[in-house]
């Protein structure tokens, strides 16, 4: 940074479209006062939601998010998503034209495909942390990798297999960016990495992968009360790679519809759609599947089915898949499960039951940096309240007490 510094005041460079707004607020003035070509510059680009028109759009896009992820910029870490940026999204990749790379480039690092296997290897260590801690563990450390080791190698020279497979690794990493920035509630911030990931999956031809991402865009919208979204999301997902579509996919696109249409109430569409990801996930051949789906087995498939039996008041089937859903490796996934538990039995009546298993999902937790956790927690909270007073509920509180996620909840409950 201070070398940065030192460019723009000896005149060699001048600050780019990110920096420039934060140095108009630093000296409170105007970008005309202090010299500088960009205007009012405002981030509008940052700020406001679009899928990328080009490879080369996003790859400038999601270099400017990184680097303003890293520096707080609060506009954008406290942004709203946008749902007219969903149905944008899945309509252009839904019909977009043949993929492509940026234009060969003379500068920059030769990129190799050893370069892309280090990528590769990186993200996935952040995903067993995601996996193990939540999103808020290392999210900041995943944003400084991509900034200071992928993105330069985004701008380098590469052959097009370099290039797609550069695209292909790079769109899961922003991906898992997205995931993670979801499971802190910077909803927008990730609605925004979710976009730059499919641009990159489009233009690698990685078609199963761009799917999951508008999976996992329809699990956001879910979670965010969009459910027209969510549902529609998933249908995309469904539509868009039915040629090259795997079991495992196909169940996990089914699931997303079924959460969404639970919330919607429409209890027959929401059974049917579990039942066809049952039966997609019946007939796969774990050979075949794509490395990054392995996760999504049966007790991933009970949990989004509890949640579903759940949201449609169904306690006692919510029960039975909840208690089918623990994986005893995914810490995170398993501490949703037993809150969905607990809540399925608060709803059937048995509030002693409901928080015991509370209190075994506080343990399961207490490592977890999340906040999508902690909304969870507060939710079952709220719904105990609502419940009446009771001594069960009384000596969860006392025994809870030091728990971590229930102290952070408190306000929110």
């Amino acid at each position: 940074m201070k070398r940065r510094i030192a460019s723009w005041e000896n005149g060699h460079s001048a600050p780019d479209d990110f920096y420039g707004p934060l140095l108009c607020d630093a000296f409170s003035t105007s970008a005309a006062e202090l010299g500088l070509s960009h205007g009012e510059v405002a981030n509008s680009a940052l700020i406001d939601a679009a899928y990328p028109a080009s490879p080369d759009d996003a790859i400038r896009t999601v270099g400017q998010l990184w680097r303003a992820d890293l520096n707080q910029f609060d506009p954008l870490l406290m942004a709203e998503p946008s749902e007219p940026a969903w149905n944008e999204a899945s309509l252009r990749w839904l019909v977009a034209p043949e993929p492509s790379i940026p234009q060969p480039r003379t500068e920059g690092a030769r990129v190799g495909l050893g370069d892309v296997a280090a990528i590769k290897t990186t993200a996935d260590m952040f995903a067993q942390l995601d996996d193990q801690f939540g999103g808020e563990h290392a999210r900041h450390s995943v944003i400084q990798y991509l900034n200071n080791d992928v993105a330069p190698l985004l701008r380098g020279r590469y052959t097009e297999q370099v290039g797609r497979a550069l695209f292909s690794t790079v769109a899961e990493a922003t991906l898992l960016a997205g995931w993670m920035s979801y499971d802190a509630c910077h909803h927008g911030l990730a609605q925004r990495y979710l976009l730059q990931a499919l641009r990159f999956a489009q233009d690698a031809n990685d078609r199963r992968l761009a799917g999951s991402i508008l999976s996992a865009m329809s699990h956001q919208a879910t979670f965010l009360g969009r459910y027209t979204e969510a549902a529609t999301l998933a249908r995309a997902a469904l539509m868009g790679i039915s040629p090259v579509a795997t079991p495992t996919l196909r169940a996990q696109f089914h699931a997303m519809e079924a959460r969404a249409l639970a919330r919607t109430g429409d209890v027959a569409a929401c059974e049917a759609a579990l039942s066809a990801a049952t039966k997609a996930l019946e007939s796969r051949n774990n050979e075949d599947e794509p490395e990054w789906i392995s996760y999504f087995d049966e007790a991933e498939l009970a949990a989004e089915a509890a949640h579903c039996f759940r949201d449609v008041n169904s306690a006692r089937r919510a029960v039975a898949h909840a208690e089918n859903a623990m994986s005893g490796s995914h810490v995170r996934s398993d501490f949703f499960a037993t809150m969905v538990l607990a809540d399925a039995h608060l709803r059937a009546g048995d509030v002693e039951e409901a928080c015991r298993v509370a209190l075994d999902a506080l343990d399961l937790g207490e490592q977890l940096k999340s906040a999508r956790c902690i909304s969870y927690l507060a939710e079952f909270r709220r719904n105990l309240s609502a419940a009446g007073r009771s001594g069960a509920a009384h000596e969860l509180a006392e025994q809870a007490r030091e728990h971590r996620l229930w102290i952070a909840s408190e306000q929110y409950s």
